[in-house]
């Protein structure tokens, strides 16, 4: 008797979780669901149960390998950076989200100053898609171009099915710390994020 009434209170509390989850989206809206830790973290798990056989997949806590891009500008930039926390945001000309946050990011950054974490970030796209999107939302940070598929590094660092905006957050020794699928709403947020422990 007391198993079966263990079950039906687990049951009983997943259920309200779900009607939990579904109240919180049907009044905010699905992207209040990335913008929580669960939501993150079910969207983790979500994308890593889709990534390819055998892909390589770098896990929090992992030295990321070093890796070189193209900037924009034209010269070859090595990442990680270390000796200083990077944050690192994917996105795409076509990315409607990422014009959203862009602003966000460019902001963030210049409040960063020389000690705070840094900011990359890495086009998934042409170069002249790009550019035109760097001359209607200029930001005073590097970006790096990527060819996008199944082995960029948005993918090894966790991104298997290309959601855009991804962002990662690298420690100074070159871990990798945390992971953020979707926009960041604002400044605030982003510190929040970048500051906080996984």
């Amino acid at each position: 008797m007391r198993g079966q009434q263990a079950v039906l209170i687990v049951l009983a509390a997943l259920l309200a979780g779900v009607l939990g989850l579904a109240a919180s989206i049907a009044i905010n809206g699905p992207g209040m669901l990335l913008r929580s830790e669960f939501g993150q973290q079910l969207m983790s798990w979500w994308l890593s149960s889709k990534s390819p056989a055998g892909s390589t997949r770098i896990g929090t806590g992992d030295v990321v390998p070093p890796f070189e891009l193209a900037a924009l500008q034209g010269q070859v930039r090595q990442l990680p950076v270390h000796g200083r926390a990077t944050v690192i945001n994917y996105w795409a000309s076509w990315c409607g989200p990422c014009r959203e946050e862009m602003p966000v990011l460019g902001r963030y950054a210049q409040t960063q100053g020389t000690i705070g974490p840094q900011v990359v970030g890495i086009a998934l796209d042409q170069r002249e898609d790009a550019e035109r999107f760097l001359r209607d939302y200029p930001v005073p940070f590097p970006h790096l171009l990527e060819t996008p598929g199944p082995a960029d590094s948005s993918a090894r660092m966790g991104n298997a099915q290309g959601v855009l905006p991804f962002s990662v957050l690298i420690e100074p020794d070159g871990r990798l710390l945390k992971r953020r699928y979707g926009s960041f709403a604002s400044p605030e947020e982003l510190q929040e994020w970048a500051s906080a422990a996984p």
